[in-house]
Protein backbone atom coordinates (compact mmCIF):
# COMPACT_ATOMS: atom_id res chain seq x y z
CA UNK A 1 0.00 0.00 0.00
CA UNK A 2 1.33 3.63 -0.82
CA UNK A 3 0.14 6.66 0.00
CA UNK A 4 0.98 9.13 -3.36
CA UNK A 5 1.81 13.28 -1.07
CA UNK A 6 2.33 14.76 -4.43
CA UNK A 7 5.63 16.37 -2.81
CA UNK A 8 8.64 15.80 -4.81
CA UNK A 9 12.52 16.02 -4.44
CA UNK A 10 15.08 15.48 -6.81
CA UNK A 11 17.69 12.34 -6.54
CA UNK A 12 20.75 11.20 -8.14
CA UNK A 13 22.08 7.67 -9.17
CA UNK A 14 25.02 5.40 -8.61
CA UNK A 15 26.87 2.94 -10.57
CA UNK A 16 27.17 -0.26 -8.81
CA UNK A 17 27.54 -3.75 -9.92
CA UNK A 18 25.37 -6.54 -8.64
CA UNK A 19 26.38 -9.89 -7.43
CA UNK A 20 24.51 -12.71 -9.05
CA UNK A 21 22.76 -14.23 -6.54
CA UNK A 22 19.84 -16.79 -5.82
CA UNK A 23 16.91 -17.40 -3.50
CA UNK A 24 15.47 -19.88 -1.28
CA UNK A 25 13.92 -22.65 -2.32
CA UNK A 26 10.02 -22.59 -1.75
CA UNK A 27 7.81 -25.71 -3.48
CA UNK A 28 4.44 -23.53 -3.97
CA UNK A 29 3.68 -19.67 -3.74
CA UNK A 30 1.86 -19.57 -0.40
CA UNK A 31 -1.09 -17.21 0.02
CA UNK A 32 0.10 -13.82 0.50
CA UNK A 33 -1.45 -11.79 3.89
CA UNK A 34 -2.32 -7.97 3.37
CA UNK A 35 0.65 -5.76 4.20
CA UNK A 36 0.92 -3.75 7.09
CA UNK A 37 3.38 -1.45 6.20
CA UNK A 38 2.59 1.27 4.22
CA UNK A 39 4.82 3.82 1.88
CA UNK A 40 4.45 7.04 1.60
CA UNK A 41 5.72 9.07 -1.81
CA UNK A 42 7.92 11.66 -2.40
CA UNK A 43 8.24 11.48 -6.38
CA UNK A 44 10.81 13.25 -8.35
CA UNK A 45 9.75 16.19 -10.34
CA UNK A 46 12.75 15.39 -13.02
CA UNK A 47 12.56 11.62 -13.80
CA UNK A 48 14.78 10.71 -16.75
CA UNK A 49 13.49 11.29 -19.80
CA UNK A 50 11.91 8.75 -22.24
CA UNK A 51 14.12 9.35 -24.64
CA UNK A 52 17.67 8.57 -22.39
CA UNK A 53 15.57 5.87 -20.80
CA UNK A 54 14.60 4.16 -24.06
CA UNK A 55 18.88 4.63 -24.96
CA UNK A 56 19.46 2.66 -21.53
CA UNK A 57 17.03 0.00 -22.12
CA UNK A 58 18.19 -0.79 -25.47
CA UNK A 59 21.56 -1.55 -23.93
CA UNK A 60 21.50 -1.70 -20.10
CA UNK A 61 24.22 -4.75 -19.09
CA UNK A 62 23.46 -5.81 -15.58
CA UNK A 63 23.40 -3.53 -12.74
CA UNK A 64 25.13 -0.18 -14.44
CA UNK A 65 22.30 1.66 -14.21
CA UNK A 66 18.88 2.17 -12.04
CA UNK A 67 15.33 3.61 -11.43
CA UNK A 68 14.47 6.88 -10.58
CA UNK A 69 13.03 5.93 -7.06
CA UNK A 70 14.14 3.56 -4.22
CA UNK A 71 12.42 2.17 -1.41
CA UNK A 72 13.27 2.12 2.28
CA UNK A 73 11.70 1.57 5.67
CA UNK A 74 12.91 1.42 9.38
CA UNK A 75 12.50 -0.96 12.20
CA UNK A 76 13.28 -0.14 16.22
CA UNK A 77 12.28 -2.51 18.93
CA UNK A 78 9.04 -0.19 20.10
CA UNK A 79 7.82 0.59 16.49
CA UNK A 80 8.69 -1.99 14.86
CA UNK A 81 8.59 -1.89 10.92
CA UNK A 82 7.83 2.01 9.96
CA UNK A 83 8.43 5.04 8.04
CA UNK A 84 7.73 3.37 4.76
CA UNK A 85 8.92 5.62 1.85
CA UNK A 86 9.55 5.64 -2.19
CA UNK A 87 12.03 8.46 -2.54
CA UNK A 88 14.35 9.66 -4.98
CA UNK A 89 17.35 7.05 -5.80
CA UNK A 90 20.32 8.05 -4.45
CA UNK A 91 22.93 8.09 -1.73
CA UNK A 92 22.42 6.72 1.94
CA UNK A 93 22.96 9.43 4.96
CA UNK A 94 24.63 7.08 6.72
CA UNK A 95 26.82 7.51 10.43
CA UNK A 96 30.14 7.02 10.66
CA UNK A 97 29.33 4.62 13.77
CA UNK A 98 26.31 2.83 11.71
CA UNK A 99 26.64 -0.60 13.58
CA UNK A 100 26.55 -2.32 9.43
CA UNK A 101 30.20 -0.31 9.06
CA UNK A 102 31.80 -2.54 11.96
CA UNK A 103 30.14 -5.53 12.52
CA UNK A 104 28.92 -6.14 8.95
CA UNK A 105 24.93 -6.79 10.35
CA UNK A 106 23.24 -6.80 6.85
CA UNK A 107 21.63 -8.99 4.31
CA UNK A 108 20.08 -8.78 1.08
CA UNK A 109 17.96 -10.77 -1.58
CA UNK A 110 18.08 -10.52 -5.41
CA UNK A 111 15.01 -11.19 -7.84
CA UNK A 112 13.61 -9.76 -10.98
CA UNK A 113 10.46 -8.37 -12.85
CA UNK A 114 9.89 -9.61 -15.99
CA UNK A 115 7.96 -7.76 -19.23
CA UNK A 116 5.11 -10.60 -20.55
CA UNK A 117 4.17 -9.98 -24.15
CA UNK A 118 0.87 -8.32 -23.25
CA UNK A 119 2.66 -5.47 -21.17
CA UNK A 120 1.72 -7.13 -18.07
CA UNK A 121 4.95 -7.73 -15.58
CA UNK A 122 5.66 -10.37 -13.33
CA UNK A 123 7.59 -11.44 -10.26
CA UNK A 124 9.31 -14.87 -10.66
CA UNK A 125 8.42 -16.70 -6.93
CA UNK A 126 8.84 -13.79 -4.53
CA UNK A 127 7.79 -15.02 -1.68
CA UNK A 128 10.70 -17.52 -2.03
CA UNK A 129 12.96 -14.30 -1.30
CA UNK A 130 10.64 -13.08 1.21
CA UNK A 131 11.19 -16.34 3.01
CA UNK A 132 14.59 -16.54 2.38
CA UNK A 133 14.95 -12.93 4.34
CA UNK A 134 13.51 -13.92 7.03
CA UNK A 135 15.72 -17.10 7.55
CA UNK A 136 19.15 -14.74 6.95
CA UNK A 137 18.05 -12.19 9.46
CA UNK A 138 17.27 -14.87 11.96
CA UNK A 139 21.06 -15.98 11.17
CA UNK A 140 22.23 -12.35 11.19
CA UNK A 141 20.41 -11.13 14.66
CA UNK A 142 18.38 -8.75 12.43
CA UNK A 143 14.42 -8.43 12.42
CA UNK A 144 12.31 -10.21 10.41
CA UNK A 145 10.15 -8.55 7.67
CA UNK A 146 6.63 -9.97 6.97
CA UNK A 147 6.32 -12.06 3.75
CA UNK A 148 3.87 -9.87 2.48
CA UNK A 149 5.67 -6.32 3.58
CA UNK A 150 8.17 -8.28 1.44
CA UNK A 151 6.23 -8.79 -1.64
CA UNK A 152 4.17 -5.23 -1.30
CA UNK A 153 7.14 -3.51 -1.08
CA UNK A 154 8.49 -5.18 -4.69
CA UNK A 155 5.43 -4.47 -6.24
CA UNK A 156 5.27 -1.39 -5.25
CA UNK A 157 8.58 0.05 -6.32
CA UNK A 158 7.97 -1.59 -9.55
CA UNK A 159 4.76 0.11 -9.80
CA UNK A 160 6.30 3.45 -9.77
CA UNK A 161 9.12 2.98 -11.98
CA UNK A 162 7.53 0.20 -14.46
CA UNK A 163 8.30 2.21 -17.86
CA UNK A 164 11.88 0.98 -16.71
CA UNK A 165 11.19 -2.75 -17.02
CA UNK A 166 12.79 -3.81 -20.24
CA UNK A 167 11.12 -5.33 -22.69
CA UNK A 168 13.90 -6.97 -25.03
CA UNK A 169 15.10 -10.12 -25.55
CA UNK A 170 16.50 -11.91 -22.02
CA UNK A 171 15.87 -8.35 -20.83
CA UNK A 172 14.12 -7.52 -17.06
CA UNK A 173 14.13 -5.42 -13.96
CA UNK A 174 16.59 -6.27 -11.34
CA UNK A 175 15.40 -5.91 -7.97
CA UNK A 176 17.52 -5.13 -4.74
CA UNK A 177 16.49 -5.65 -1.55
CA UNK A 178 18.86 -5.09 1.68
CA UNK A 179 18.76 -4.72 4.86
CA UNK A 180 21.53 -3.12 7.41
CA UNK A 181 22.28 -2.18 11.07
CA UNK A 182 22.03 1.52 10.68
CA UNK A 183 22.26 2.48 14.88
CA UNK A 184 24.88 4.47 15.20
CA UNK A 185 27.06 2.47 18.45
CA UNK A 186 30.21 0.90 19.23
CA UNK A 187 29.79 -2.62 20.44
CA UNK A 188 29.20 -5.89 19.64
CA UNK A 189 25.24 -6.63 19.84
CA UNK A 190 22.55 -7.01 17.57
CA UNK A 191 21.25 -2.78 16.40
CA UNK A 192 18.41 -1.53 17.86
CA UNK A 193 17.83 0.52 14.45
CA UNK A 194 17.74 -1.41 11.02
CA UNK A 195 16.45 -0.16 7.33
CA UNK A 196 15.36 -1.87 4.89
CA UNK A 197 15.71 -0.53 1.02
CA UNK A 198 15.12 -1.90 -2.47
CA UNK A 199 16.62 -0.32 -5.43
CA UNK A 200 16.06 -1.52 -8.98
CA UNK A 201 18.43 -2.62 -12.20
CA UNK A 202 17.22 -2.50 -15.64
CA UNK A 203 19.75 -5.70 -16.70
CA UNK A 204 20.03 -6.78 -19.99
CA UNK A 205 21.00 -10.92 -21.23
CA UNK A 206 23.55 -11.82 -18.82
CA UNK A 207 25.08 -13.52 -22.22
CA UNK A 208 24.77 -10.64 -24.67
CA UNK A 209 27.04 -12.74 -27.35
CA UNK A 210 25.17 -15.81 -27.13
CA UNK A 211 25.75 -18.65 -24.00
CA UNK A 212 29.02 -19.92 -23.52
CA UNK A 213 30.43 -22.39 -21.21
CA UNK A 214 32.98 -21.23 -18.49
CA UNK A 215 36.03 -22.72 -16.98
CA UNK A 216 35.60 -23.13 -12.88
CA UNK A 217 38.47 -22.89 -10.71
CA UNK A 218 38.95 -25.92 -7.84
CA UNK A 219 39.79 -23.52 -4.87
CA UNK A 220 41.82 -25.65 -2.83
CA UNK A 221 42.99 -22.61 -0.09
CA UNK A 222 39.96 -21.03 0.76
CA UNK A 223 36.51 -22.56 1.43
CA UNK A 224 32.95 -20.30 1.73
CA UNK A 225 31.39 -21.57 4.85
CA UNK A 226 31.24 -24.38 7.38
CA UNK A 227 28.84 -25.92 9.47
CA UNK A 228 27.01 -23.88 12.00
CA UNK A 229 28.56 -20.51 9.94
CA UNK A 230 26.85 -18.29 7.77
CA UNK A 231 26.67 -20.72 4.45
CA UNK A 232 22.85 -20.36 4.35
CA UNK A 233 22.36 -16.86 5.04
CA UNK A 234 22.66 -14.41 1.65
CA UNK A 235 24.73 -11.68 3.48
CA UNK A 236 27.67 -10.16 1.94
CA UNK A 237 30.57 -11.38 4.44
CA UNK A 238 29.97 -14.64 1.96
CA UNK A 239 30.44 -12.95 -0.99
CA UNK A 240 33.53 -10.93 0.29
CA UNK A 241 34.94 -14.04 1.42
CA UNK A 242 34.54 -15.56 -1.84
CA UNK A 243 36.50 -12.89 -3.58
CA UNK A 244 40.38 -13.66 -3.07
CA UNK A 245 39.51 -17.02 -4.77
CA UNK A 246 38.03 -15.61 -7.58
CA UNK A 247 41.04 -13.56 -8.06
CA UNK A 248 43.11 -16.85 -7.85
CA UNK A 249 40.62 -17.92 -10.55
CA UNK A 250 41.21 -15.26 -12.65
CA UNK A 251 44.82 -15.42 -12.47
CA UNK A 252 44.69 -19.23 -13.81
CA UNK A 253 42.67 -18.46 -16.80
CA UNK A 254 39.37 -19.62 -15.02
CA UNK A 255 35.61 -17.27 -14.82
CA UNK A 256 34.68 -18.79 -11.83
CA UNK A 257 35.62 -20.56 -8.35
CA UNK A 258 34.08 -23.57 -7.15
CA UNK A 259 34.26 -24.43 -3.50
CA UNK A 260 34.67 -27.73 -0.97
CA UNK A 261 33.67 -28.31 2.25
CA UNK A 262 35.27 -26.98 5.24
CA UNK A 263 36.41 -30.46 6.92
CA UNK A 264 37.12 -33.02 4.78
CA UNK A 265 37.66 -30.60 1.27
CA UNK A 266 36.65 -33.65 -0.63
CA UNK A 267 32.45 -31.93 -0.94
CA UNK A 268 31.26 -30.00 -3.61
CA UNK A 269 29.45 -27.33 -2.46
CA UNK A 270 28.77 -24.46 -4.70
CA UNK A 271 30.59 -21.63 -6.62
CA UNK A 272 30.55 -18.12 -5.46
CA UNK A 273 27.19 -17.11 -6.41
CA UNK A 274 25.67 -19.96 -8.04
CA UNK A 275 24.50 -23.49 -7.44
CA UNK A 276 25.71 -26.67 -9.19
CA UNK A 277 24.11 -29.76 -11.19
CA UNK A 278 26.21 -32.94 -12.68
CA UNK A 279 24.00 -34.44 -15.72
CA UNK A 280 24.85 -38.08 -16.28
CA UNK A 281 24.38 -40.25 -19.14
CA UNK A 282 21.99 -42.27 -17.72
CA UNK A 283 19.44 -40.16 -17.06
CA UNK A 284 20.27 -38.73 -13.53
CA UNK A 285 20.62 -34.91 -12.53
CA UNK A 286 22.96 -34.33 -9.62
CA UNK A 287 23.13 -31.49 -7.22
CA UNK A 288 24.89 -31.50 -3.87
CA UNK A 289 22.33 -31.67 -0.44
CA UNK A 290 21.36 -28.88 1.42
CA UNK A 291 23.68 -29.35 4.25
CA UNK A 292 23.55 -25.28 6.02
CA UNK A 293 26.57 -24.48 4.39
CA UNK A 294 24.97 -24.20 0.76
CA UNK A 295 22.77 -21.27 -0.62
CA UNK A 296 19.34 -22.45 -0.81
CA UNK A 297 18.46 -21.48 -4.68
CA UNK A 298 15.02 -21.13 -5.89
CA UNK A 299 16.53 -21.36 -8.98
CA UNK A 300 17.72 -24.61 -8.09
CA UNK A 301 14.80 -26.23 -6.76
CA UNK A 302 12.84 -24.75 -9.82
CA UNK A 303 15.21 -27.04 -12.17
CA UNK A 304 14.73 -29.98 -9.45
CA UNK A 305 10.72 -29.65 -10.26
CA UNK A 306 10.98 -29.21 -13.99
CA UNK A 307 13.53 -32.06 -14.39
CA UNK A 308 11.13 -34.21 -12.89
CA UNK A 309 8.77 -33.67 -15.54
CA UNK A 310 11.55 -34.01 -18.48
CA UNK A 311 11.95 -37.45 -17.54
CA UNK A 312 15.13 -36.91 -15.32
CA UNK A 313 15.79 -38.46 -11.83
CA UNK A 314 16.89 -36.12 -9.56
CA UNK A 315 19.53 -37.05 -6.57
CA UNK A 316 20.18 -34.39 -4.15
CA UNK A 317 23.42 -35.67 -2.15
CA UNK A 318 26.63 -35.24 -1.36
CA UNK A 319 29.23 -35.22 -4.22
CA UNK A 320 32.72 -35.76 -4.32
CA UNK A 321 35.48 -33.68 -6.45
CA UNK A 322 36.65 -36.96 -7.47
CA UNK A 323 33.27 -37.67 -8.69
CA UNK A 324 33.24 -35.13 -11.16
CA UNK A 325 36.89 -35.28 -12.80
CA UNK A 326 36.32 -39.26 -12.96
CA UNK A 327 32.64 -38.82 -14.16
CA UNK A 328 33.86 -36.56 -17.07
CA UNK A 329 37.19 -38.68 -17.92
CA UNK A 330 34.79 -41.66 -18.26
CA UNK A 331 32.31 -39.60 -19.85
CA UNK A 332 29.67 -40.64 -17.41
CA UNK A 333 29.23 -37.04 -16.62
CA UNK A 334 27.71 -35.61 -20.46
CA UNK A 335 27.52 -31.94 -19.07
CA UNK A 336 27.77 -29.73 -16.23
CA UNK A 337 26.14 -26.45 -15.06
CA UNK A 338 25.78 -23.86 -12.90
CA UNK A 339 22.00 -21.84 -11.79
CA UNK A 340 21.46 -18.55 -10.40
CA UNK A 341 18.99 -15.74 -10.62
CA UNK A 342 21.29 -13.23 -13.47
CA UNK A 343 22.08 -16.22 -15.51
CA UNK A 344 19.58 -18.37 -14.94
CA UNK A 345 21.41 -21.72 -16.55
CA UNK A 346 24.99 -21.44 -17.32
CA UNK A 347 27.00 -24.50 -18.67
CA UNK A 348 30.74 -25.61 -17.51
CA UNK A 349 33.09 -26.69 -19.78
CA UNK A 350 35.96 -27.02 -17.83
CA UNK A 351 37.07 -27.78 -14.26
CA UNK A 352 40.79 -26.41 -13.57
CA UNK A 353 42.66 -27.34 -10.53
CA UNK A 354 46.90 -27.29 -9.32
CA UNK A 355 48.09 -30.01 -11.76
CA UNK A 356 45.06 -30.76 -14.40
CA UNK A 357 41.72 -30.07 -15.79
CA UNK A 358 38.38 -31.66 -16.40
CA UNK A 359 36.96 -31.21 -20.02
CA UNK A 360 33.15 -31.73 -20.63
CA UNK A 361 32.89 -30.60 -24.54
CA UNK A 362 29.49 -28.34 -24.98
CA UNK A 363 29.06 -29.50 -28.40
CA UNK A 364 25.17 -29.03 -28.70
CA UNK A 365 23.10 -25.87 -29.28
CA UNK A 366 20.50 -24.43 -26.78
CA UNK A 367 18.16 -28.17 -27.15
CA UNK A 368 14.95 -25.90 -28.73
CA UNK A 369 15.75 -25.90 -32.29
CA UNK A 370 16.16 -22.30 -32.24
CA UNK A 371 19.78 -22.88 -34.11
CA UNK A 372 20.91 -19.11 -32.42
CA UNK A 373 24.32 -20.79 -31.80
CA UNK A 374 24.33 -20.85 -28.00
CA UNK A 375 27.01 -23.19 -26.43
CA UNK A 376 24.62 -25.34 -24.33
CA UNK A 377 24.04 -29.24 -23.57
CA UNK A 378 21.26 -30.43 -24.22
CA UNK A 379 19.62 -31.15 -20.97
CA UNK A 380 20.72 -27.83 -19.75
CA UNK A 381 19.13 -26.10 -22.92
CA UNK A 382 15.56 -27.14 -22.74
CA UNK A 383 15.64 -26.52 -18.54
CA UNK A 384 17.04 -23.12 -19.51
CA UNK A 385 14.48 -22.73 -21.88
CA UNK A 386 11.60 -23.95 -19.73
CA UNK A 387 12.41 -21.83 -17.35
CA UNK A 388 12.41 -18.87 -19.26
CA UNK A 389 9.22 -19.50 -20.88
CA UNK A 390 7.40 -19.48 -18.09
CA UNK A 391 9.21 -16.59 -16.64
CA UNK A 392 8.66 -14.34 -19.54
CA UNK A 393 4.61 -15.45 -20.05
CA UNK A 394 5.48 -17.83 -22.91
CA UNK A 395 4.39 -20.89 -21.23
CA UNK A 396 1.91 -21.86 -18.82
CA UNK A 397 2.84 -21.45 -15.50
CA UNK A 398 1.13 -24.54 -13.99
CA UNK A 399 3.12 -24.27 -10.98
CA UNK A 400 1.80 -21.10 -9.55
CA UNK A 401 5.26 -19.53 -9.36
CA UNK A 402 4.37 -16.30 -11.27
CA UNK A 403 3.42 -13.34 -9.23
CA UNK A 404 1.44 -9.73 -11.08
CA UNK A 405 3.38 -6.56 -10.04
CA UNK A 406 2.02 -4.23 -12.64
Amino acid sequence: MSIDTNSTTEGTGAATPAEPDDAPAVAAAPDVDAPRLTFVKHLRDDRTPARRREEILADPGFGKFFTDHMLSATWTPDAGWHAGRIEPYGPIPMDPAAAVLHYAQEIFEGLKAYRHPDGSVWAFRPEANAARMQSSARRLALPELPLEDFVNAVAELVATDVDWVPSGHEQSLYLRPFMFASEAFLGVRPANEVRFVVIASPVGAYFSGGIKPVSIWLSENYTRAAIGGMGAAKTGGNYAASLAAQLEAGEHGCDQVVFLDAVERRWLEELGGMNVYLVYRDGRLVTPELTGTILEGVTRDSIIALAGEQGLRVEERRVGIDEWRDGVASGDITEVFACGTAAVVTPVGRLVWNGGEAVTPVTGENGDGNGDGDQIGPVAGRIRSSLLDIQYGRAEDTYGWMRPLA
